[in-house]
């Protein structure tokens, strides 16, 4: 057995460069290096390709050591805490009992088991179960089994959904991971073992369901805040509500949907269930004649095309809006201040002028002709722009990631303003254990809107996702509770249309690309949908037209 040359990082910084044995785990370099690392390792990092600890080296190579602070690493840790879970639950109530993972809210998970009335003591017996398999340092196996044994053990175990999702992978073999006598098919990379998976909580909520509650990725000794979101949860209600109407519940359902050629009918009513939403909200704006309408949401949720829906709404109801983006207050450039990293930071309320938004904003209300500005996005300066007069019978629309910032409308009366928080949470879940995450489903909107709309190369997209999301959660965020009402963009058919279109933008980034592991997983995330050909179903007003294009509305 010959010697191999190894290179170890870790963050980054060399930590090690020495010779293994080939045929030497990652696993056993970790644990051999386990001192020099800060938080659990829960991945690897070869040739810019994610590797599970399994992995066996047989070559020269460069190895990064991820650990529970790294994007891939967390979920790594996120997945193997659930199989943990799952585990546990059978064992505590029984193999049959099915588990289902509903949805995500602040990074933490809502759970719920069928026809189980959840209680505190239900949920110390799992949690101590839990505690004591990792105490016990419990290996997870990694099995490669053929696609219709997969399928029958699935069955067998009552896991029909999930079942049914495997029958539209055209792979020959099935990568399960076994805990116990657990059986699980999982999307993505898993632990090897259960000894760091000790960081969680499981946590009852009102109704009958409790939250996995996961360590914070940015303080891993912590766990993440635990907040019981309402106006967040009725909207996933809503969304369930919505699913149970359309009759796709997985992605698996939306695949024979497909197959049947019954999509027709799915886009149309996904779509009248948005307009009518709309038309609601605009009557709860109408009928309390509120003044100023304050929209914000995340990036690639959708406001422009809401913005002009509502606005359609709003006509219908004698109401003419005028609609005013909160970008044109930018300060001029060379005034908007620094971030951490040295360049303007135009994700900051700072870089607007907060000021003269409220001046004119309480100009208008009094009825009083006020100039708007307009931003030059090239010359980096504020111009000159339309003179406005707010009359009986019109309303302004203020539509930017700052519009539920009380600090942009501390001027105008409570009972003028409605607030709207506009997210594409998403509807759908790949199968009952493997939920799809509103960041993901927002990213390939961004990736097909920047490719053909914007000019951006994918990898550029996928460089500064994490910059992106970093602002929403300081500057978006914590505001959504504040809404008055809270709108879901999300289509359950959307990743099917938006798969032709994505996937070979993906298959672009090369493997010396720093950004192909993020690629890479998220091609493998788009091999769960059939594409969606037929794009003449989708009306032109739609939200996903924001991103494919043949929309009716300027952007």
């Amino acid at each position: 057995m010959k010697d191999i040359n190894v290179k170890v990082l870790y963050k980054g910084n060399e930590i090690l460069k020495t010779n293994f044995k080939e045929g030497t785990t990652l696993y056993d370099i970790k644990e051999q290096l386990k001192d020099k690392f800060e938080y659990p390792i829960f991945l690897a990092k070869i040739n810019n390709e994610n590797i599970e600890l399994f992995k066996k080296i047989y070559e020269d190579c460069e190895i990064e050591f991820l650990d529970i602070a790294d994007k891939h690493g967390y979920l790594v840790y996120k997945r193997s805490v659930a199989l943990l879970m799952i585990n546990a639950i059978r064992k505590v109530l029984g193999e049959d009992t099915r588990i289902f993972i509903k949805y995500s809210i602040n990074q933490n998970w809502f759970c719920e088991i069928e026809n189980i009335h959840i209680t505190e003591e239900i949920l110390n017996k799992i949690s101590n179960y839990m505690l004591n398999t990792t105490v016990e340092n419990k290996k997870i196996t990694k099995m490669n089994v053929p696609t219709n044994e997969c399928i029958k053990l699935l069955n067998k175990y009552k896991m029909h959904d999930r079942a049914n999702g495997l029958s539209f992978v055209r792979k020959s073999s099935i990568n399960l991971y076994k805990l116990e006598d657990t059986y699980d098919y999982l999307y993505g990379p898993m632990a090897i073992d259960t000894k760091d998976l000790a960081g969680f909580k499981l946590i009852k909520n009102e109704n009958n369901s409790f939250t996995l509650n996961f360590l914070d990725r940015n303080n891993p000794t912590e766990l993440k805040e635990y907040k019981n979101i309402k106006k967040l949860i009725e909207v996933f209600e809503e969304c369930s509500n919505w699913s149970k109407i359309i009759g796709v519940d997985y992605a698996s359902s939306l695949n024979s949907a497909i197959c049947e050629e019954r999509i027709e009918e799915i886009i149309l009513i996904s779509e009248a269930l948005q307009e009518k939403k709309i038309a609601n909200i605009a009557d709860m704006i109408t009928k309390n004649n509120k003044k100023v309408v304050l929209i914000a949401g995340p990036s690639s949720s959708g406001k422009t095309t809401f913005a002009n829906r509502i606005c359609v709404q709003l006509k219908v109801n004698g109401i003419k809006p005028y609609v005013i983006s909160l970008d044109n207050y930018y300060l001029d450039r060379g005034n908007v201040p620094l971030g951490e990293d040295g360049k303007p930071d135009f994700e900051s309320l700072e870089s607007l002028d907060v000021q003269r938004i409220n001046k004119d904003m309480e100009s208008l209300i009094k009825g009083e002709p006020t100039e708007i500005p307009k931003f030059n996005f090239i010359t980096g300066k504020r111009e000159k722009g339309k003179v406005i007069t707010l009359k009986e019978n019109e309303v302004i629309i203020i539509e930017g990631i700052h519009g539920l910032n009380e600090k942009v409308s501390q001027n105008i009366d409570k009972q003028h303003k409605f607030k709207i928080f506009i997210s594409a949470l998403t509807q759908l879940n790949i199968d009952s254990h493997n939920r799809i995450s509103t960041t993901d489903a927002r990213i390939f909107r961004r990736l097909v809107r920047d490719h053909y709309f914007r000019g951006f190369g994918v990898s550029k997209t996928i460089q500064i996702w994490s910059d992106v999301m970093k602002g929403e959660v300081k500057n978006i965020f914590p505001f959504q509770e504040e809404a008055d009402i809270i709108f879901n963009s999300a289509l359950i058919y959307e990743l099917a249309v938006l798969k032709p279109f994505a996937e070979p933008l993906l298959y672009r980034v090369t493997k010396d690309e720093e950004e192909y592991s993020e690629a890479t997983r998220l091609i493998k995330f788009l091999d769960s949908f059939l594409p969606i050909n037929r794009l003449d179903a989708i009306p032109p007003n739609s939200i996903i037209r924001e991103f494919i294009g043949g929309s009716c509305f300027e952007h």
